[in-house]
């Protein structure tokens, strides 16, 4: 029989197919739609999958063929942990930033990785290429199936070090990738409007679950090796909570959306690289840039050929920093302010559900870095705050109007400026300690 059905291997079957089936699915969707991030959840799925397949195969029989199958199960690469952290870091950088392609000194992260399957492939050159096929010699270990040189790689403590480094690996990148989340979701309240579809809060639970999956993996090869040997059976729940990770990783993966061209979200070390990307140092330079750009539309006679939002931009921040005492700063920082809520109370700019910092910055022909420093500092809040609090208002005043009685909460929602329900019942209790429905009965 080519795959023995039981209990143990019939149950990781179905996680494997799973893993197989949807990293095929989200390789091809990669190559499709140029979302590098489903090539790295791709990968990280792989490695996953052939990890279980370890167990799913050997309950299924292979090591007890004594054939092609079990000289096959001593040379597959099935468990690479080294590849596992870089994995998870990358499909977290491709996924926030839609720009993010890997550089060369990167692939450096995963020089451990590779080393670790040459290491396997030698092994599986020198007893099956030279040992068994040029030299016709039989192998010598498990019934015939085994070369000496993977024999003698057993009995060193090799597998138990790299292993190590392995679980020491996952929990650096791990830590690193929560860290780097957060400086994330910074990012979006000071650009975004509208967070719900690019915030990811189920890559902190992946990140949390592929902790706790490696913290699982530890114990049980802990407990393995200092306290008492444990069975294939006992290892086997081990496997079990991989499937389960490869079920969540499945369906988050193949869930996620990739109309996110607006993210170009940068952890501070690489912000600092790109001048462009930078903010100004100081509190002065970024009023010194801002002076330029007039507070009202030129007058015809002096008008000039309309220009792009990046030329614009680009004019402000290009220009070289002046000295202004401290009293004209805050005039400047003053003027904007009152400029920035005229706009938002003649334009009414925060009803497009999708407004970015970018956007209002075209608007009032000014750079982001200034005008981030104008609702931070004048108005005392982030961008996401800020332009919600407008639509709040917007809401309530529809929910305590009669004639919006007959409105649903959803209309109300998408008259305001939210782009759903859900999130307006959220932004609407954090901001109000209400819900809507609360105000509507009783306005």
């Amino acid at each position: 029989m080519f795959f023995g059905f039981n209990v143990y291997s019939g149950l990781l079957l179905p996680f494997f197919v799973q893993g197989m089936v949807v990293s095929g699915v989200l390789w091809v969707r990669r190559r499709r739609e140029e979302a590098a991030a489903d090539g790295w959840l791709a990968l990280l799925l792989l490695l996953f999958t052939m990890r279980l397949a370890q167990w799913m195969l050997g309950f299924g029989g292979w090591y007890d063929a004594h054939d092609a199958r079990t000289t096959f199960m001593f040379y597959w690469p099935f468990s690479n942990w080294l590849a596992v952290g870089p994995a998870l870091y990358f499909y977290f950088r491709s996924l926030t930033n839609q720009e993010f392609r890997l550089q060369r000194r990167q692939w450096l992260h995963f020089a451990p990785a590779l080393a670790w399957a040459i290491w396997l492939l030698l092994l599986f050159s020198y007893d099956i290429g030279w040992w068994h096929g040029v030299r016709g010699l039989p192998l010598p270990e498990h019934f015939g199936t085994k070369g000496p040189l993977a024999a003698w790689a057993d009995q060193q403590p090799i597998g138990f070090w790299v292993d190590t480094l392995g679980y020491l690996s996952v929990l650096t990148y791990a830590v690193r990738t929560l860290r780097e989340y957060r400086a994330y979701a910074r990012y979006l309240n000071d650009n975004f409007s509208a967070t719900d579809q690019i915030r990811f809060r189920w890559l902190r639970n992946v990140l949390v679950a592929v902790l706790v999956g490696t913290g699982i993996t530890l114990i049980f090869g802990l407990i393995n090796t200092f306290i008492s040997a444990l069975s294939y059976y006992e290892a086997w729940y081990d496997y079990l909570f991989t499937g389960l990770l490869i079920y969540y990783l499945s369906i988050a993966g193949l869930l996620t959306g990739h109309r996110l061209a607006g993210l170009r979200f940068q952890p501070a070390p690489e912000i600092a690289d790109r001048p462009q990307a930078q903010e100004a140092p100081a509190f002065l330079e970024s009023v010194a840039a801002a002076i330029p750009v007039p507070a009202v539309p030129p007058t015809p006679e002096t008008s000039a050929p309309e220009k792009t939002t990046a030329s614009v931009a680009g004019e402000a921040e290009a220009v070289e920093p002046a000295a202004i005492a401290a009293p004209e700063a805050s005039a400047e920082l003053a003027r904007w302010t009152t400029r920035l809520l005229r706009h938002l109370e003649t334009e009414r700019p925060y009803l497009a559900p999708e407004l970015t910092l970018g956007e209002l910055a075209a608007q009032l022909r000014t750079n982001t870095s200034w005008l981030s420093r104008v609702i931070n500092t004048g108005c005392g809040q982030n961008f996401n705050d800020f332009i919600n609090e407008y639509r709040v208002r917007e809401a309530e005043q529809r929910l305590r109007d009669p004639r919006f009685r007959h409105y649903t909460l959803l209309a109300v929602a998408l008259e305001a400026g939210f782009n759903s329900k859900s999130t307006f019942n959220r932004v609407f209790k954090k901001l109000r300690g209400s819900t809507p429905s609360q105000v509507a009965r009783e306005g």
